[in-house]
């Protein structure tokens, strides 16, 4: 019996890390906006919000695990609404870092600085969270999964935590790797016009990755 117990709980760990891969690695707009936030902060602003993304995926992994199709049936109808406010916290977001990176190129950013709140770890981890939350289709993505493979199939409260966790820690390694690509771009953006344009562009693919989710809406 614990050898089946262990072959069990090995498999829904599988099953998990490889859960928690599939919904973190496509790169999407919260994505992007990690990297650029990494790039313009320091590593530990950009961990604690990596942290933020992989905590919201655990928790729908959870959710998944424990609710099923009938949360699958509930979340469904949310799903219109919850796509305009997160089409519209991307946009924002986009808007925000396209103005920030002109005023710093024109020499306004060092008074606008020292005057104005930086993003810390504490509000880059909340930030992140609330952004990955406004996304239900990842529950149904984690409820598709659970119960369509024999591994994740009636699963008992141990195992529902092992699969959450699991996802939690797949998605946590990949956003913490995106992060560190964030915070290597940018010691390398040592000039104005450098971070000027790699601020631009990241507004521009944020603004283009919103748009496809708005025309891509049933």
């Amino acid at each position: 019996m614990g050898a089946d117990l262990r072959a069990r709980v090995s498999a829904v760990l599988v099953a998990g890390l490889l859960a928690g891969y599939g919904i973190a690695m496509p790169v999407g707009g919260v994505a992007t906006y990690l990297v650029a936030l990494t790039a313009r902060t320091s590593l530990r602003t950009g961990a604690c919000a990596a942290l933020g993304v992989a905590t919201a995926d655990g928790v729908y992994a959870l959710v998944a695990a424990v609710g099923g199709t009938s949360l699958t049936r509930l979340v469904e109808p949310a799903l219109a609404p919850l796509r305009w406010a997160s089409v519209l916290v991307l946009l924002a977001l986009a808007v925000r870092g396209a103005v920030v990176a002109v005023r710093e190129y024109r020499g306004r950013a060092k008074a606008a600085g020292r005057t104005g709140t930086p993003v810390g770890p504490a509000r880059a981890y909340a930030t992140l969270l609330g952004i990955t939350l406004l996304n239900p289709a990842t529950v149904i993505y984690f409820a598709a999964l659970v119960l369509g493979s024999p591994a994740t199939a009636s699963l008992t409260p141990l195992e529902q935590a092992a699969f959450a966790l699991a996802a939690l820690a797949a998605s946590a390694s990949w956003q913490l790797l995106l992060a560190g690509g964030g915070a290597l771009l940018g010691r390398a953006l040592t000039g104005r016009r450098g971070r000027l344009l790699t601020a631009l562009a990241s507004s521009a693919l944020i603004t283009g990755l919103a748009t496809h989710l708005l025309l891509s809406a049933p």
